[in-house]
């Protein structure tokens, strides 16, 4: 089976390439580095070729709303039209969780967007809805930050380990669309300022995190459960200590 791994040389997107190399399958990594631009459409026909399946895991480099927005909709438009013309059998899309939960967040809108293109194509898909990665965690804490101190709300949070994201991705893609959602999370859940704070003493960053029913998560008022499944959802293996030890011992 030939995958397209669009945003291949990524974060998650390698470790997937890899998985279904590993797996056997035939794998293309595409992003502009390789030669493959779904905002310019540079190279996509080509590399869609005989696909069967489409990882879908291009990110926008700007959280901007409209930046996010004008991002995720041409790369959307190009892609599908070039999966249509190709035949491809799966379109299978990493999102966020609370996606339709955060309509002040700019980046969720614009994430909420793409999946609904995406459903309404005509190509079979699967949307994984995952929660935030613990490789982020360093950025969350920055965002919060005023004066010396880090400012965060007390809603729920649940990160998951980006190598236990790209074992799903890479299940799910060699598996038959869903033509639906499926939510991923990491295995443990506490409040945003209880994981932070956690996080940054294992690593000796000596910031105070304190809880602050106002702080917004990138610009997005944060509720009880606006971070985290309503549902049960597939969670990974990865615990943060054991996440955060595997990166002090590189």
């Amino acid at each position: 089976m030939k995958i397209v791994v669009i945003g291949g040389t990524g974060l998650v997107g390698s470790k997937v390439v890899a998985l279904l190399r590993k797996a056997g399958h035939e794998v293309l990594a595409a992003a502009p580095d390789t030669g493959v631009n779904t905002v310019t459409g540079e190279g996509l026909a080509e590399a869609l070729d005989a696909a069967d399946v489409i990882v879908d895991l291009a990110n926008s480099r700007s959280f901007e709303p409209s930046a996010a927005m004008e991002f995720f909709t041409t790369h959307e438009k190009n892609l599908l039209a070039a999966e249509e013309n190709a035949g491809v059998r799966h379109h299978v899309v990493v999102s966020i969780v609370g996606t339709d939960r955060s309509p002040d967040n700019g980046y969720f809108r614009a994430k909420a967007v793409q999946e609904e293109r995406i459903k309404a194509s005509g190509i079979p898909y699967t949307v994984i809805r995952s929660t935030q990665f613990m490789e982020f965690l360093g950025a969350i804490a920055d965002a919060g930050q005023r004066d010396g101190a880090i400012y965060l709300s007390p809603g729920l949070f649940q990160p998951i380990a980006a190598d236990d994201v790209a074992s799903i991705v890479g299940e799910v893609a060699a598996s038959a669309p869903r033509n639906g959602t499926i939510e991923i999370a990491g295995p443990e859940r506490a409040p945003l300022h209880e994981i932070i704070g956690r996080y940054l003493g294992m690593i000796g960053d000596k910031r105070p995190v304190y809880s602050d029913h106002q702080a917004r998560y990138f610009g997005g008022r944060v509720e009880e459960f606006s971070l985290v499944p309503i549902g049960v959802p597939r969670t990974g293996q990865v615990r943060l200590a054991d996440w955060v030890k595997s990166k002090l011992m590189k």
